[in-house]
């Protein structure tokens, strides 16, 4: 550790050197909730197949803060390629090097330290804290966020403003808020031919010849305009397959594979009747299986985006913009029952890359930046 070594820094470091590769915790929410213990939060473990997941809160009353994310990370690959070994928290050439350290370690260390200064220096807070925290987000993610989310919402708990750590930044920490994403809607699609021998084309039917226009027309569509935060809806094929192998069978089945990249001013289910009006009027056989892996959600300039955009400007300078690009987040699941839900976190140049790293100089301004957020919204104005 350098000789500035700060708490956010070390606990940082601490959490990385966990090997938590999807869906195992290895023991991060237990340092958590140890720091967090002695600030007065309740906790709750609501863990289901094979996964972790914790809430805490601090307070019973409205409104609700709350901090979101994960303990778990995506396998580093072969050690050998890293230049030092991926769980073992190095610095080199001012950045701390780690699987995790910026997907999103680092912004929980953050999460933890921006808590305890505020709760030292504001005990009688109004509201409450939380953190939502789970082992699942880099995986399959079915029993992480979303079975907490599930939890709370049968019980009628509500949320009024989510802060998820996910590294947002661009080039530099505070350039870049994600205040929504799309929504993700996949497509497999079998369509039916009669597989024949290719001389004799009079007896089959070809599949792949009967889906094409089809699909042209899919491809074509301009399935909506986007608004101000999202880009048009996108239809995108990932993947056909057909035939035997040999070149003088005509296939009896072709499959397609499809996604939906789609804004909030779609919804699956108009793009599903649109993409079957198209299928249906090019006269295919076909049979088609629907998977909604995400709602697309949205939050537009209110107090959370207020407030976090004031605090990135007092600590670094920064003008932020907000920004709906990139996949999908837990944020999807945490709207569900929280009316503002942002995204914000370090710089994303490395996540999920050899040699994952974050700027030190950006680690304690992050923690800051949180802080700020919590003065913002839950102490008197």
């Amino acid at each position: 550790m350098p000789p500035t070594s700060t708490p956010t820094f070390e606990l940082a470091c601490q959490l990385i050197a966990r090997p938590s590769v999807t869906p195992e915790d290895a023991g991060c929410l237990e340092l958590i909730a140890e720091r967090l213990a002695p600030l007065g939060f309740a906790f709750e473990h609501i863990d289901t197949g094979g996964v972790r997941n914790l809430w805490a809160r601090r307070g019973t009353a409205a409104p609700v803060l709350c901090f979101a994310g994960h303990t778990d990370v995506v396998p580093p690959g072969p050690p050998e390629r890293w230049a030092t070994p991926p769980f073992e928290p190095t610095v080199r050439d001012g950045h701390l090097h780690g699987r995790g350290a910026a997907d999103m370690k680092s912004s929980l260390a953050a999460f933890v330290t921006a808590i305890e200064r505020f709760v030292a220096a504001h005990p009688d807070h109004a509201g409450s804290i939380a953190l939502l925290l789970t082992s699942d987000e880099e995986g399959i993610a079915t029993h992480g966020t979303v079975k907490v989310v599930e939890a709370l919402a049968e019980r009628g708990e509500r949320l009024d403003w989510c802060v998820v750590g996910e590294p947002t930044s661009v080039s530099t920490l505070g350039d870049t808020i994600k205040n929504g994403r799309r929504g993700s809607l996949s497509g497999t699609l079998r369509v039916k031919g009669v597989q024949g021998h290719v001389a004799y084309p009079h007896l089959a039917r070809n599949p792949i010849h009967m889906v094409a226009p089809a699909l042209a027309e899919l491809a074509a569509t301009r399935w909506d305009e986007g608004n101000e935060f999202f880009p048009p809806t996108t239809w995108q094929i990932s993947n056909i397959h057909a035939g035997t192998g040999a070149n003088n069978v005509i296939p009896g089945e072709c499959e397609v594979l499809f996604n939906f990249r789609f804004a909030s001013v779609s919804s699956a289910e108009e793009l599903k009747r649109r993409t079957h009006e198209v299928l249906d009027r090019h006269g295919v056989e076909y049979e088609l299986d629907w998977h909604l892996s995400g709602k697309p959600y949205l939050t537009g300039r209110g107090r959370l985006v207020a407030a976090l955009g004031d605090a990135i400007r007092e600590t670094v300078g920064v003008a932020t913009e907000l920004s709906t690009t990139g996949g999908t987040s837990d944020g999807r699941f945490i709207a569900d029952i929280c009316a503002e839900v942002v995204e914000f976190g370090p710089v994303n140049a490395t996540i999920h890359k050899v040699d994952e790293r974050i700027a030190v100089d950006a680690i304690d301004p992050l923690s800051e930046i949180y802080e700020r957020t919590l003065c913002a919204l839950l102490l008197p104005a």
